[in-house]
């Protein structure tokens, strides 16, 4: 038996390192906490900024709080052609040679070399989970959505387990917008071929080269 998977749609955001906010917010200013998200120990904070690219400007946008080690800049592919950006589709935390962008809240700005992702979409699951699903952590599953008359396959989505996790897929703008999500969307895990997932993006290649399965 799978498990219903609720599907989260994350709108842009950023993830601040405590330095970047203090340049922008002053020395010795805090995340003010404003709503608790799904995620355990993540939140939305009160603070806003605006996020500034060579074609256009975001404003207002959300910081989620913690505090990181690294500021993180998440948006979808449509967001990061409307600023003028390249995209570079990471995991979280991955934002090695990745683009930059200007950040500014009021009359300060600052620059951020690297850190503006757009997010490979996931899911957040516990161990146990995990085991009941036959998966790993970082493993790429395809998950098939529900929605009325227009369900979508996801594929290459990232198995992400940790004990401090709780069930959820996350998605960007761009990709809820692809299924017609009702009040409470969710997925399954979609086994393709005895029993265990398979790329699609493979089975694409093996198609065009006339292998039939």
């Amino acid at each position: 038996m799978s498990l219903k998977i609720p599907i989260e749609i994350s709108a842009r955001h950023v993830h601040m390192c405590r330095g970047d906010f203090e340049e922008l917010f002053g020395k010795g200013a805090e995340l003010t906490f404003e709503k608790e998200l799904s995620q355990p120990g993540q939140y939305l904070a009160k603070e806003r900024i605006d996020i500034v690219g060579p074609k256009n400007t975001f404003h207002n946008v959300a910081i989620l709080g913690p505090f990181r080690s690294a500021t993180q800049v998440e948006l979808s592919i449509t967001d990061t052609r409307k600023l003028g950006l390249a995209h570079a589709i990471r995991q979280s935390g991955d934002i090695a040679d990745t683009p930059g962008c200007n950040l500014s809240h009021g009359e300060k700005s600052i620059w951020i070399d690297q850190g503006v992702i757009v997010a490979k979409r996931h899911i957040h699951m516990t161990p146990q989970q995990a085991m009941r699903l036959h998966v790993r952590d970082n493993e790429e599953v395809c998950i098939l959505t529900h929605s009325y008359e227009r369900s979508v396959i996801y594929a290459d989505v990232v198995v992400r387990v940790s004990k401090n996790f709780r069930l959820s897929m996350h998605v960007d703008t761009d990709e809820g917008n692809a299924f017609a999500c009702d009040t409470e969307p969710f997925g399954v895990i979609l086994p393709l071929y005895d029993t265990a997932t398979y790329s699609l993006e493979k089975w694409t290649e093996e198609l065009l080269e006339g292998i039939s399965r």
